[in-house]
């Protein structure tokens, strides 16, 4: 039997509540896969209700939110998130313990063109 809530497509509502930046994003994301619940999804079309919880990848991420409203667009962002509570919030400590990228190629920053200049030009 069908539920008979209402619900929104999953990669719409993603877009609605402003965790990426366009919709065709949203469904590829969706493609790759995430879930619902405990049921997994990969395609864009399947319905997401009130008081669902939704895990899905966010660049280094991966999010867990649960479904508070169905949204009727894509609003401002204080709109956007009065349609879901974040389970597991990712806290800026967090992000502070992942180590940096090395750098590939490009201009030195400020702090190595320091650095050679001191090793260039000792002080004596």
């Amino acid at each position: 039997m069908a539920d008979p809530r209402p619900g929104l497509r999953i990669d719409k509502w993603l877009w609605h509540a402003r965790f990426f930046k366009t919709r065709s994003l949203a469904a590829k994301v969706v493609a790759g896969g995430i879930r619902i619940g405990e049921t997994r999804v990969t395609k864009a079309s399947v319905l997401v209700r009130i008081g669902d919880t939704v895990t899905f990848p966010q660049n280094r991420d991966v999010r867990l939110v649960q479904v508070e409203a169905l949204g009727e667009r894509r609003g401002p962002a204080p709109e956007a998130q009065a349609l879901y509570t974040d389970l597991a919030p990712v806290t800026p400590k967090d992000r502070a313990q992942e180590p940096e990228a090395d750098r590939v190629g490009g201009r030195p920053t400020k702090k190595d063109r320091r650095e050679m200049d001191a090793l260039r030009n000792p002080v004596t």
